[in-house]
């Protein structure tokens, strides 16, 4: 998910699949299936998305973990009012299409390096995020940051359920 200069909000997914159950969740102006690569550890990330020419290379510094796991109650009632105060992020919400969710940091850490690209022109230093980038209660936090999340969804509709387990086709008769 990225969102241009102009406020276009964009996905860019690897598979038919991946674009169906993202954007089965969240609404976006444009979806492109591309190829993307991604490599991750606990301070790196370098990604890149062959469709659009973007080149991402990010480097974090020391930050902190969450070392237990919480329920779903934690995220929404304890964990949100710190997020919000502390990083201007949401941690539960419903999104346009209905889907509860809960984002569940694990592992935070500020970005201390950080080049992005899109077709070879270069996309600036990194800078805290303004204006908003338009997701909803999902907005990245304003300081550059690499969080690892766990999202918890629900989706009382069961659109999500279809898109990971379409239905077949209806058989034909003999005529």
């Amino acid at each position: 998910m990225w969102a241009t200069p102009a406020g276009e909000r964009r996905l860019l997914a690897s598979t038919e699949e991946v674009s169906g159950f993202v954007s089965a969740v969240y609404g976006f102006d444009r979806t492109d299936v591309t190829a993307v690569e991604c490599h991750v550890d606990d301070h790196h990330l370098d990604l890149s998305a062959s469709g659009l020419a973007l080149e991402l290379h990010l480097t974090a510094g020391p930050g902190w973990r969450i070392p237990f796991r919480r329920p779903a109650w934690f995220t929404r009632w304890v964990e949100a009012p710190v997020a919000r105060r502390l990083l201007g992020v949401g941690t539960y919400g419903v999104s346009p299409s209905g889907v509860r969710e809960w984002y569940r940091a694990d592992v935070y850490r500020p970005l201390v390096d950080g080049h992005a690209s899109v077709s070879g022109r270069d996309l600036g230093e990194l800078r805290p995020l303004d204006p908003p980038v338009r997701f909803g209660f999902s907005e990245p936090p304003r300081r550059p940051s690499m969080v690892w999340v766990r999202p918890l969804l629900h989706d009382p509709s069961g659109a999500l359920d279809r898109v990971l387990t379409p239905v077949p086709p209806p058989r034909r008769g003999r005529g």
